[in-house]
């Protein structure tokens, strides 16, 4: 396949090194002289295991060649893979310079080189809209009705510095935004050897996927340190801490409580967490993140309320399915869902409460003393006939069981998912 790379920085001469080295005909674009002359002297511009090794093998071959401006050639390729920088501006957000000119300059090329359909990769990170918001509408503006001939996609790399060769040829995933989130021909060609998840999704989400990660990455590693800090305050040896704590792939480096839904509750997170606060507190922990936990969780209570009630008149028959802590258990202790009965109550809905497994009469110790702090549970308490006999303006599922039961309900929402 004929590729070309614009911009070749980490990312672009990533890809064009590891693409011509799989027998694809890659041309490299970039402004800078230094690069285009390293790679055209069969060496690598950066400094990245291997790299030297696939360009001089490229440049042997003729597979790899590059320039300092658009040529021609590019819109003959049958994709071309856009890796120009979009750095920090003054307001913290993506500078979006480079990726709008080299956007023209490509659509200039486009409308000056007639031929076939043009598949256009975008592998900067850019923010969630910018293929439909600026990108889309720049070659609109250029072809006009020729635009029908580029395919637009967002496909965001998961490299990592020293290590980049490795990830290309082995990522921990493949993410490929479509208009539609329907299938790329030219992407799924190059990557029929990888064995990696593919993910075929629209724009957006694919547009924020770096974003998650990165901020996920960044989230450990702030945790990891404030840890670090406390044990080493507390004479605790972080490494054997850091031992048992990525050993338990079950619950802690797994899927698990990372799924957006509702708050976290219960008998243990709440009371943990503020006491993990305390000691930090009292030892000088400094853990700025951990100390955040709590007001982001009750943040998180209040947007639930504003999301499930948004739309709904005042007085509306509501009802609640599941207000204990978790499916399958009568656990009441700073549970999220009595929480945000309450808030439905005081803003004047007509609450009632299914919970099959909440009875009064049985509730003993800690979770006799959450019901006895809200009295008011018991008098919206419903069996399964009358919350499947009722018509309900809303039913708010808080366990994802809703299909189980016959409920009449003009919406339904379900606050384990937010979509």
């Amino acid at each position: 396949m004929k590729i070309a790379i614009l911009g070749l920085g980490y990312v672009g001469i990533t890809a064009a090194a590891c693409l011509a080295s799989q027998g694809h005909d890659v041309i490299g674009i970039d402004p800078n002289e230094t690069k285009v002359n390293a790679i055209l002297d069969g060496r690598s511009p950066i400094a990245e295991p291997g790299m030297d090794d696939l360009i001089a093998r490229a440049r042997d071959q003729r597979l790899i060649t590059a320039y300092t401006t658009l040529v021609p050639e590019v819109a003959e390729s049958e994709l071309v893979i856009v890796c120009v920088g979009t750095p920090s501006a003054a307001d913290g957000s993506h500078n979006m310079t480079h990726i709008a000119e080299v956007s023209r300059q490509l659509a200039e090329l486009v409308k000056a080189n007639s031929g076939s359909k043009l598949t256009v990769a975008y592998r900067s990170t850019i923010r969630p809209g910018t293929i439909e918001e600026l990108i889309r509408p720049i070659f609109n503006s250029v072809l006009g009705e020729e635009a029908s001939r580029i395919e637009l996609v967002y496909n965001p790399e998961f490299l990592r510095e020293s290590s980049a060769v490795k990830d290309f040829f082995y990522p921990p995933k493949i993410v490929i935004g479509t208009e539609t989130g329907g299938r790329c021909i030219a992407l799924d060609k190059i990557n029929e050897t990888v064995d990696a998840p593919v993910f075929y999704v629209k724009y957006r989400e694919s547009e924020i996927t770096k974003f998650v990660d990165n901020t996920f990455h960044a989230v450990k590693t702030v945790f990891a340190n404030e840890i670090g800090r406390l044990c080493l305050h507390l004479g605790i040896s972080a490494s054997e801490i850091y031992e048992i704590f990525v050993a338990d792939t079950k619950l802690n480096i797994s899927p698990l409580y990372l799924r957006p839904g509702s708050a976290f509750g219960g008998s243990c997170l709440p009371k943990d967490v503020r006491a993990l606060q305390h000691i930090s507190r009292t030892s000088g922990g400094t853990t700025h993140l951990i100390d955040s936990l709590i007001a982001s969780n009750e943040a998180h209570k209040t947007f639930i309320f504003e999301h499930v009630t948004s739309g709904l008149n005042h007085g509306s028959r509501i009802l609640m399915l599941g207000i204990s802590f978790k499916d399958k258990s009568d656990d009441l202790r700073e549970s999220p869902n009595v929480d945000l009965a309450r808030m439905l109550i005081a803003a004047g809905y007509q609450l009632s409460i299914f919970d099959p497994y909440v009875a009064p009469e049985n509730l003993m110790g800690q979770n006799l003393g959450a019901l006895s702090n809200s009295p008011f549970l018991r008098e919206l308490l419903v069996g399964q006939d009358i919350a499947e006999g009722g018509e309900w303006d809303l039913v708010i599922d808080t366990r994802g069981t809703a299909g189980k039961y016959a409920l009449q309900a003009d919406r339904t929402v379900d606050v384990n998912t937010l979509d």
